[in-house]
């Protein structure tokens, strides 16, 4: 299933900054393919923004839909009052691989509980509005051995086909192209070989 996913990195996330009863809230957030990426997220703010009050977070490392590879976190608010609502908004926005963190700097003015929602919910829906987003596209790795002479109609023929080409090794007889292939390609390697006229051959690579 292709779905849409930031393309902000975790080294430079996409940011905005909302002051909301004299509290400033930052929201971060960038691509997260595993929980591991949403955790390096939250302590680079935590590096950037040591003496913030809260550090609160949110994730989806996965697809759209994901319950598994999820958290969100309060960092000492109230309960339920941040992570939640943030992750809320990340659920209903349909995006995956995604992180977010609200860094917060309390401005002397007590919110309450449902304020406080309403103002990490605001953050992370205005970090969205205008998120720069790309598109992921599950893919295995195929290993594709090709004599010399072949090699370029089938770079021609991958390229038309969403065939991304991520190594390629010389040997005496050819090359070896390792391929991430879309797992939901209209096309298929069968049709390569046959414009080749069978000499393709290829099995699954490694990740």
């Amino acid at each position: 299933m292709r779905f849409r996913m930031p393309s902000a990195p975790l080294d430079d996330p996409y940011r905005v900054t909302l002051e909301i009863r004299k509290s400033q809230f930052i929201g971060w957030c960038a691509a997260a393919a595993r929980a591991d990426d949403a955790q390096r997220l939250i302590a680079r703010a935590r590096e950037c923004y040591p003496d913030a009050s809260h550090h609160c977070s949110a994730y989806i490392a996965g697809p759209p839909g994901e319950d598994q590879a999820i958290g969100f976190a309060d960092d000492g608010e109230p309960g339920g009052t941040a992570g939640r609502p943030m992750y809320q908004v990340l659920e209903g926005s349909g995006l995956g691989r995604i992180a977010c963190v609200v860094i917060r700097y309390f401005g002397g003015t007590k919110l309450g509980t449902g304020g406080l929602a309403r103002a990490y919910a605001q953050t992370v829906t205005a970090l969205l509005a205008d998120l720069p987003t790309c598109e992921y596209v599950p893919r295995r790795r195929v290993a594709l051995e090709l004599a010399f002479a072949d090699e370029q109609p089938a770079r021609a023929w991958l390229g038309e086909h969403e065939g991304d080409i991520v190594d390629a090794a010389y040997h005496g007889e050819g090359v070896i192209l390792t391929v991430a292939w879309p797992l939901d390609a209209q096309a298929t390697l069968a049709e390569l070989d046959a414009q080749l006229n069978g000499r393709l051959f290829w099995a699954e690579a490694p990740a």
